[in-house]
C-alpha cells in the first residue's frame, strides 16, 4: 500500500511521463477529472453495496 510520499511520487513521476509523451495541461486535468469521477462511482457502488449486506445482516438477526 502506497503512503503519502509515495503517492506523491508516483503523481510526480506519471505528470512527467504524460508531459513528457505531449500531453498539455488541459489534457492532464481531464484525465485527472475522469479517474475522480471513477474513483467515487467506486465508492457509491462499495458504499451501497456496504448498507445492503447490512440489511441483510439486519433482516437476518430480526
Amino acid at each position: 500500500m502506497l503512503d503519502n510520499k509515495g503517492t506523491k511520487i508516483l503523481a510526480k513521476s506519471l505528470f512527467k511521463e504524460l508531459r513528457g509523451n505531449g500531453y498539455t495541461p488541459n489534457q492532464i486535468l481531464n484525465l485527472s477529472t475522469e479517474l475522480i469521477d471513477l474513483v467515487t462511482q467506486d465508492l457509491k457502488h462499495a458504499s451501497a453495496a456496504l448498507a445492503a449486506t447490512a440489511e441483510v445482516e439486519q433482516a437476518r438477526v430480526a
